[in-house]
């Protein structure tokens, strides 16, 4: 028999992580409780502490400013993608069939 993978939403992962950054009980009392794993709860407690600092970076347009330079990044990625599609096919068609 297979094993499913449960896929949490994110107010459930919110909520188990927000509890072990409280720390009113160990991660150990968390998994028993939530039915996740405890590096799983550990990743999300990371994920969280790591992410507070952006909710206090300058201006209010801290996380649009992080989806540009997201969309950015992906810009030059496809842009290098079709370079080399383009050199591929070239080289391909000289070298023959």
């Amino acid at each position: 028999m297979a094993n499913v993978r449960k896929k949490h939403g994110i107010d459930f992962k919110a909520k188990v992580a927000l509890a072990a950054v409280r720390e009113d009980c160990t991660v150990a009392e968390l998994s028993s409780r939530y039915g996740v794993h405890a590096s799983q709860i550990h990743a999300w407690k990371k994920t969280v502490i790591d992410g507070v600092g952006s909710l206090f970076g300058k201006g209010k347009g801290g996380a649009s400013d992080a989806a540009a330079a997201e969309e950015a990044r992906l810009a030059k990625l496809y842009e290098k993608i079709g370079e080399l599609t383009v050199e591929r096919d070239f080289f391909r068609k000289r070298s023959g069939p």
